[in-house]
């Protein structure tokens, strides 16, 4: 195993053009001009690590945490402290836990923001043992509804016993989206995984899929822990566990991320959905009936695809249960918003019949 770990540089200032600043940020600061700008790049509870003009500093914040990626305004003195998120212009969100998508507001438990303000979101999925079409799939909703360009990455190439059908397969599920076989140990297709200064990606896959061996790679030297790939099945193990923005050396920035065991979708994954299954809405709108289930009703080109080999049975499966899941997500932030707006109403009802304000 490889236990180094180091900055991502040896510098201890920044540029804000390096870290991705633009005319954009500098209009939206405006207002903040007597604080310092910098980038959120690692978050810990009570206090993140902000890079800056003035260098790496350690900051604190208040309710609202910020997300690994966020700009934000930072009062500084001998104890900086964030004192505005700047608005996100993308953002990677997962159902389950977490915070708003654009607010980062804490208190809704159905989403979590992985990664803001990334240009591009890595789908890393290893070649071996085998690429999970339905994985890839699901990340796709959420890469597609963060804003930011999908780009799927095959690692471990040279595990693959059939690599071009291996691509071909992961195209026919990443529709839209570029798809790439790369290997870390050897070079191989790195050219298409590397950023013009001052973009940013995430880095999103399962454990073990080599996303800290390939940011190492990007990097030239090591700048993650990695962990041995297993020989009899070719899993990597588990080593990175929080998220964190590096700095690469030739431009650029990665946000790595830990492996993902639950992949839940927001209640805002409804157009990532339909993006990743671009083909079968295409499909759909063919339809005899408007309102077609694609069960058994007359004239369905869904069905009709399925039953000539043209769409693969398990990739509708997967599309309805992703549409379950974000129609699912949606009603229950429907419920949420109903519930608190009846609780705000109540509590004005009941001042106002403490003050009298009701009385003719």
């Amino acid at each position: 195993m490889t236990s180094s770990r180091s900055s991502s540089r040896s510098s201890s200032r920044f540029t804000l053009a390096e870290l991705g600043w633009d005319d954009g940020w500098e209009a939206a600061f405006a207002e903040h001009a007597d604080h310092l700008a910098g980038r959120v790049a690692r978050v810990d509870k009570g206090l993140c690590t902000v890079l800056s003009e003035q260098g790496e500093l350690r900051a604190g914040y208040g309710e609202r945490p910020p997300c690994v990626g966020d700009w934000v305004a930072v009062r500084p003195g001998p104890a900086p402290r964030v004192r505005r998120i700047l608005p996100r212009r993308t953002a990677v969100v997962r159902g389950g836990v977490g915070r708003d998508l654009r607010s980062g507001m804490s208190g809704d438990s159905s989403r979590q923001v992985l990664a803001a303000n990334v240009d591009v979101v890595y789908i890393v999925e290893p070649a071996a043992p085998d690429a999970d079409p339905g994985r890839i799939e699901r990340l796709l909703a959420l890469a597609w509804e963060s804003g930011a360009r999908p780009v799927v990455l095959i690692t471990k190439a040279d595990l693959a016993a059939d690599l071009p059908g291996l691509l071909d397969a992961v195209a026919s599920v990443a529709v839209g989206a570029e798809v790439h076989a790369v290997c870390a140990l050897d070079g191989r297709g790195l050219e298409a995984a590397r950023l013009r200064p001052g973009s940013t990606a995430v880095l999103l896959g399962p454990s073990g899929a080599g996303k800290s061996t390939l940011v190492n790679a990007l990097a030239g030297r090591p700048v993650m822990r990695t962990g041995e790939v297993r020989a009899a099945d070719g899993r990597g193990r588990h080593t990175t566990t929080r998220r964190e923005l590096l700095l690469l050396d030739g431009g650029g920035m990665v946000i790595d991320t830990p492996g993902l065991r639950r992949v839940g979708l927001s209640d805002e994954a409804a157009e990532g959905v339909a993006r990743t299954f671009a083909d079968v809405e295409e499909l759909a709108a063919e339809c005899r009936f408007a309102d077609c289930a694609h069960r058994t009703e007359p004239g369905c080109a869904v069905l009709a695809a399925v039953e000539s080999g043209e769409l693969p049975e398990r990739r509708l499966a997967n599309w309805r249960k992703l549409q379950r899941e974000a129609e699912w997500m949606a009603g229950r932030a429907d419920a949420r918003l109903r519930a608190e707006q009846t609780r705000r109403w109540k509590i004005i009802h009941k001042e106002m019949r403490r003050s009298g304000r009701n009385r003719p």
